[in-house]
């Protein structure tokens, strides 16, 4: 577990055996736990995020801005996929699921730059806020 420099928990790497509403009540994070991590199911070695990030926000469920249209299993997919790149330390192929398939899902400008400036630095702590 990561703790901030006033020792309050961060995240938690996801051990063999654990279960998520077990964790998230054990570490006093429910009910915004699931909310803060992209995905249904969790994995050991996972991290997961116990406080918001401080970085934009890239939810697990389409954005409330989304364009019409969109599609939600689609979205949930690249989300997923980006998640699972951050977690393989593999930059160029979050670079590659930004910028080919989720940027076009969010209509926000400002949340796009800022997502985008976080992607073009290619910072795997900031990339795991957003998409881990």
């Amino acid at each position: 577990m990561a703790v901030d420099k006033d020792g309050t928990p961060v995240t938690y790497t996801v051990e063999s055996g654990d279960v998520e509403a077990v964790v998230a009540e054990r570490l006093c994070a429910w009910p915004t736990f699931a909310s803060m991590n992209h995905g249904r199911d969790i994995h050991p070695g996972q991290v997961l995020w116990l406080t918001p990030p401080k970085t934009p926000w890239v939810p697990y469920y389409a954005p409330d801005d989304t364009p019409e249209g969109i599609q939600q299993i689609p979205y949930q997919r690249a989300i997923e996929s980006a998640g699972r790149a951050v977690d393989a330390g593999d930059v160029d192929a979050v670079r590659t699921i930004w910028n080919g398939t989720l940027k076009e899902m969010f209509s926000s400008q400002d949340t796009i730059a800022a997502i985008q400036k976080v992607v073009d630095a290619g910072d795997l702590d900031a990339l795991r806020q957003l998409f881990s």
